[in-house]
């Protein structure tokens, strides 16, 4: 009876990885494909076959997107908006979440529900658009940084994950004479990497990949994001810019704007996929403490 449990067993933990391997190249075929088209050279990425390798591997897509000037415009302004986005939810979230979670904080439940309802409520998008205005925000980076530094939910995990740290640290600090803003800065946020790390991905990735914002609130070219840059060449099929650079290089004309998008592609997430592995080891400890213990 063991023996057929055992053998079950090995059948279900063999279908479970398979399914996983399944969706896990499911997952990264379109990635592959950009990098292969990226590096094919020829008309050959136009053919209808799977291509699994690139017959000619060639660098010069990528040579002539270093060229292109709009994508590194829309690199910096990414990165600036990303690096304020991040440090400037950091602060405020820690600085909201540190007193909520002291439960004998007056009228802490009133604080906490008035937070949750912004979970449930929001001012919609022309009013959001009407208050950036009337802030005199529009074509600013403070106009994409702003309304997104505190999140209900962010709070709410780090405010859990700041429960969980036992209070005699804090009772010890206190003895030797330190206050409230001493003991946070030099004993919870040292605690805190694992949570801080979490958010700082969570918000960081939200941040790189955010393009809606961008594209109502900056009307500047020279200020927008790098996925509007990307919208207007993927979606919007104006490569007009790119045609150009690539005449006036006088680059062999073999070389399509598919092979071209594609690197351009493949340029966009490289930071996402450098910085991911770093912070993997914070990931789960700190959504596990931050969403469990409270």
């Amino acid at each position: 009876m063991v023996y057929r449990k055992t053998r079950l067993g090995m059948a279900a933990d063999l279908c479970l990885y398979a399914a996983m391997t399944l969706l896990m190249l499911i997952t990264l075929y379109p990635f592959w494909m950009q990098l292969v088209t990226s590096l094919e050279s020829g008309a050959s990425v136009y053919t209808t076959r799977l291509m699994f390798v690139p017959e000619q591997v060639s660098l010069e897509a990528y040579r002539l997107a270093f060229h292109f000037k709009p994508l590194w415009t829309g690199y910096l302004n990414t990165i600036v908006r990303t690096a304020l986005g991040v440090l400037c939810m950091l602060i405020v979230t820690s600085l909201t979440a540190y007193p909520l979670s002291k439960k004998d904080l007056p009228f802490n439940r009133a604080f906490t529900g008035f937070l949750l309802l912004t979970m449930l409520f929001t001012g919609g998008l022309i009013p959001n658009y009407l208050l950036i205005r009337e802030l005199h925000l529009l074509n600013s980076v403070w106009a994409l940084v702003l309304p997104g530094t505190l999140s209900a939910f962010n709070a709410l995990v780090m405010r859990n994950f700041f429960r969980s740290i036992p209070e005699s640290l804090e009772e010890s600090a206190r003895v030797d004479g330190a206050g409230y803003l001493r003991i946070f800065i030099s004993v919870i946020l040292p605690l805190s990497a694992p949570v801080l790390a979490t958010l700082a991905l969570w918000v960081g990735v939200g941040h790189w990949n955010a393009w809606f914002d961008s594209l109502i609130y900056i009307a500047d070219g020279h200020k927008q994001v790098l996925q509007v840059v990307l919208r207007k060449i993927l979606i919007e099929n104006d490569t007009a810019d790119m045609n150009a650079m690539i005449q006036k290089m006088n680059t062999h004309s073999e070389y399509t704007d598919r092979q071209l998008q594609a690197a351009v592609v493949m340029l966009s997430i490289v930071p996402m996929l450098v910085v991911y592995p770093f912070a993997q080891k914070y990931f789960v400890q700190g959504v596990m403490v931050g969403a469990i213990k409270g």
